[in-house]
C-alpha cells in the first residue's frame, strides 16, 4: 500500500515522520481485523494497538494527537475518501467576484491556551468538512511538515489533493474549539469549516451582510 505521505510535495514529505509511517503501515496490516468492530468509525492507531475511536474526525484527530505516539489517523473502511472542502456562498463579502461570501477574522492557535495568530478574511463554509489555510498561513502559525499527518483533500469541482493535517485550536469570540486543520497547498483561501462551525452558533444575516456568533 502507497503512503499517503509519498503524494506530498518531495520537499514536504521528507520531513513527515518515520513514527507516523510506520503506524500507518502497521494499520494496514491488521486493518482487516479492525473492520468488525470499527467500520465506518474514525479510529487513531499507533504502536499496533487504537489508541482513539470515535464518529467525530476531529475529537479522534484531537485525541489521538495527544497520546504523542505519532497515529494513523483514519475511518475504518473509507480510508481513501478525502476531507470534502465544499463552497457555500452567502451575501456578505462584497468585493468578492462571484456571490459574496461570509467572511470572519479568526484566531488559529497551535497550543491550547496559548496566543495565536489572528488571520482576517477567513471564509466560514458550511459545506467544508474541515478548515484549510494556505501552507504560507500554516507555516506563519507556524506549523511544519514535521508537525502535520498526511492526508487527502476534494474540492466540489472534484479532483482530490495531498493535505497536510493538524490539530490545531480556533479561539472565536472568546471560546477555544479544536479545530481539524489541513493544509492547502494550491489555494489562498482561508477556510472555517465543519470541524468548528458545528461546536458553536453563527448567524448569517444575509440582507445585512453580517455574521454573528453565539447570537
Amino acid at each position: 500500500m502507497k503512503s499517503l505521505a509519498d503524494a506530498l510535495p518531495p520537499e514536504i514529505a521528507r520531513h513527515i515522520h518515520p513514527e507516523w509511517r510506520k503506524n500507518e503501515a502497521a494499520y494496514w496490516a491488521v486493518r482487516d481485523q479492525l473492520l468488525s468492530q470499527y467500520q465506518g468509525q474514525w479510529i487513531g492507531f499507533a504502536d499496533g494497538v487504537v489508541v482513539a475511536s470515535g464518529t467525530s474526525p476531529v475529537a479522534v484527530f484531537h485525541a489521538a494527537e495527544a497520546t504523542g505516539r505519532n497515529p494513523f489517523v483514519t475511518r475504518v473502511g473509507h480510508e481513501d475518501e478525502p476531507t470534502r472542502m465544499r463552497r457555500v456562498s452567502f451575501p456578505y463579502d462584497r468585493s468578492y467576484s462571484g456571490e459574496p461570501l461570509p467572511i470572519v477574522t479568526v484566531e488559529f492557535r497551535p497550543v491550547s491556551g496559548s496566543p495565536g495568530v489572528t488571520l482576517d478574511r477567513v471564509i466560514a463554509d458550511t459545506g467544508a468538512d474541515a478548515s484549510s489555510l494556505p501552507w504560507a498561513d500554516c507555516q506563519g502559525l507556524p506549523l511544519t511538515a514535521a508537525q502535520g499527518r498526511p492526508g487527502l483533500m476534494t474540492g466540489v469541482a472534484g479532483g482530490v489533493a495531498s493535505t497536510l493535517l493538524f490539530s490545531v485550536w480556533v479561539d472565536l469570540d472568546g471560546q477555544e474549539y479544536p479545530c481539524r486543520l489541513q493544509a492547502d497547498f494550491g489555494g489562498n483561501e482561508r477556510i472555517l469549516g465543519r470541524d468548528v462551525l458545528n461546536r458553536l452558533e453563527m448567524l448569517f444575516r444575509g440582507p445585512a451582510g453580517e455574521v454573528v456568533v453565539n447570537p
